[in-house]
């Protein structure tokens, strides 16, 4: 009789603890989804090198740095939100799998490339910034067939849409169009709402291409101009919205001139610096928005 009731007990016991253990994990999962429906996603800068990224960072507040693989992430807040600015290196490879590993780790709201660029508008001077309404990749080129000592022709080359076709783009005739990247409507409206109070030059919005091309020959500059209607050309990007547009992420890029070849405009480094200064603004200016919807 006392062998029954010991094991009944037992048997009572071991119910009651997986019970509570049960509840214990439900209770667990309750919390932490909780938290993740509370947890504010953040508003992710880029920047290229270190003078484009850096002074950003350093206005950063509550930071702590991450990596991963050659990138760095600096994490903290702008007026309580969180912002992360990544200093991604310079060119379309870094910039693509820098924005696809930071939407992979930390699920941004938004994201803003921003740094310095070379004019292609001779109306537009060094310190004046450019707001992407568009942005497409001025690399994606189709050469012409030619044959041997026929010569090079490069104001005859086709651009080439690498997104139009699972096939090859190369024998699609739909493929030879320009892909352009739309900036976001509410990124672009905080940044026109701030515009005004950038005062080392205009900001405008225009088109930014996007190569791994230093360009310095004029005619060519002049050429991407008219083609493809460039206000400023940059290394970075047209890779940045690529991604960015394959998560269905809001994506701005925003430009200053730190150069113009075609009117002379002669480089100056400290456009870096004030172009984090007025981004900072369009930042703020942008979480304001979030907060009133």
């Amino acid at each position: 009789m006392r062998k029954s009731l010991f094991k009944k007990y037992v048997a009572t016991s071991m119910i009651t603890i997986l019970l509570l253990g049960v509840l214990s994990a439900c209770n667990t999962e309750s919390e932490s989804s909780a938290e993740q429906e509370t947890t504010e996603r953040p508003i992710l800068v880029q920047g290229p090198m270190p003078i484009e990224a850096e002074k950003f960072a350093e206005r950063l507040e509550n930071v702590t740095e991450e990596t991963s693989g050659s990138f760095v992430f600096y994490k903290g807040t702008v007026d309580d939100y969180p912002v992360i600015v990544a200093k991604t290196g310079k060119g379309m490879e870094n910039t693509a799998a820098a924005t696809a590993v930071a939407i992979e780790k930390y699920n941004p709201l938004a994201i803003i490339n921003q740094g310095t660029s070379g004019g292609h508008d001779p109306e537009l001077d060094v310190f004046d910034i450019v707001l992407g309404k568009r942005t497409t990749n001025t690399g994606s080129l189709k050469t012409v067939n030619l044959n041997k000592d026929e010569g090079i022709k490069p104001t005859e080359w086709k651009p080439m849409d690498l997104m139009a076709s699972e096939g090859s783009a190369g024998e699609d005739p739909d493929a030879e169009n320009i892909r352009y990247f739309e900036g976001d409507p509410d990124l672009l409206s905080a940044a026109n709402a701030v515009k005004d109070d950038y005062q080392k030059g205009k900001v405008v919005e225009g088109t930014i291409g996007s190569a791994d091309v230093w360009n310095n020959e004029i005619d060519r500059i002049n050429w991407f101009h008219e083609k493809y209607g460039t206000s400023v050309e940059e290394m970075e990007g047209a890779a940045g919205a690529q991604i960015a547009q394959a998560y269905d992420v809001p994506f701005l890029g925003i430009r200053i001139l730190s150069n113009n070849k075609v009117n002379g405009g002669e480089y100056n480094p400290n456009t870096a610096e004030a172009n984090q200064e007025y981004v900072y603004k369009v930042v703020q200016q942008y979480i304001k928005n979030q907060e009133n919807n």
